[in-house]
């Protein structure tokens, strides 16, 4: 695959670093993180040149875009610290129902998306389960024609903003997925931050009903779909922190070259030259490893296309670690001050690893899923 940028993804990425430059400033960052909600103005402009309808399918009023375009728009929106809800809604919420069969919800919900007038969140983890993907303690099933959802999820990436959750249940043992609401009755929503800015919520289902048509798949196909979403939002965020250690690098480069010690730049020491050089050779690795993914996207084996999402993760998040670590070192003391971005690049970067499936989880299930 050629990942070389077409026109068209060069004049996207252009814009979208110009746009992330006048509205997502440090200052900006931190004024949005103290409000606590998401910033709806912002999440228009995003949806304005395409971020939110750019998986969406071209019937549904997207652009049905590749995931090479993908990895393009998330390394920018990686090297401005986007926290919006782009790879929660615009890439998993989207993708599952994109490849879903449930063409009401799709025509519903992938069109209002494409306009940037939803936001989707997806609820699939639970306490004690760590990553597993199959729902243990949440549970669906049939009522007078409809379905009533009961259990509890957490860790669910910016439910918050969104207007609609799709939910992991058991339904007669077996996976089920389906959509419910914001507003439905008996749904509650204990919203908090994370440590690298973004928001996470707590969701517990009490007798919530939902209609018939609201069950998105069950059994094989509602597991083959949340896998699928889950691949392409892990190749997202590698995508976003390859950004993220591109922006990193370049700002320790410029500290280097400005800060002086003994009467010259601390970019003249040799030694700090080295670590540099480690810097730029792991960003490139993680982006070259990103690409795997991307690839791997692509593949109709789903059990070669998981090992090789997870193969990609598991390089990237070792890639950030070492270069979030090294910027924070090579800042000093400053490095870990909240007065610098420094900090808040370290720990997107600390945090990429552990979302959506650590280190561990990753090597497991490469182990599982074989040669």
């Amino acid at each position: 695959m050629d990942f070389s940028y077409s026109e068209e993804q060069r004049m996207l990425t252009d814009s979208l670093r110009r746009v992330i430059a006048d509205h997502w400033s440090f200052a900006q960052r931190r004024e949005r993180q103290r409000a606590g909600v998401m910033d709806v103005g912002c999440w228009r402009n995003l949806a304005g040149l395409g971020v939110a309808g750019l998986l969406v399918p071209q019937e549904y009023g997207g652009f049905g875009e590749t995931p090479a375009t993908m990895l393009a728009v998330h390394r920018e929106l990686g090297r401005g610290l986007v926290s919006e809800p782009v790879i929660p809604s615009a890439v998993m919420a989207v993708t599952l129902l994109a490849h879903g069969q449930n063409e009401a919800l799709k025509a519903q919900w992938l069109a209002a998306h494409a306009e940037g007038d939803a936001v989707l969140a997806l609820a699939w983890q639970e306490e004690g389960e760590r990553y597993a993907t199959r729902a243990l303690c949440t549970h669906v099933e049939p009522v007078d024609g409809g379905l009533r959802l009961d259990g509890r999820k957490i860790l669910v990436w910016h439910a918050q903003s969104a207007q609609a959750m799709i939910v992991s249940a058991l339904i007669d043992g077996e996976m089920a997925l389906v959509l419910v609401p914001r507003d439905a009755p008996g749904l509650t929503i204990a919203d908090y931050p994370t440590f690298d800015g973004a928001r996470a919520a707590t969701l517990t289902f009490e007798g919530v009903r939902l209609e018939a048509g609201q069950l998105i798949a069950r059994g094989a196909e509602a597991h083959a779909l949340l896998t699928l979403a889950l691949d392409y939002g892990v190749t997202a965020l590698c995508a976003h922190a390859c950004g993220a250690m591109e922006a990193l690098t370049e700002t320790t480069i410029q500290y280097l070259k400005t800060r002086k010690q003994f009467g010259q730049p601390l970019a003249n020491f040799q030694v700090l030259q080295h670590r540099l050089a480690d810097m730029v050779i792991q960003q490139e690795m993680a982006l070259s490893v990103t690409y795997v993914a991307v690839v791997g996207l692509g593949e109709d084996d789903v059990a070669r296309r998981s090992r090789l999402v997870s193969m990609s993760k598991v390089e990237v998040a070792a890639a950030a670690r070492f270069v979030g670590e090294s910027a924070v070192q090579l800042h000093g003391g400053m490095g870990v001050t909240d007065e610098l971005e420094v900090g808040d690049f370290f720990k997107r970067l600390t945090y990429a690893d552990i979302l959506l499936g650590d280190t561990n989880f990753h090597l497991q299930r490469m182990q599982d899923l074989g040669n």
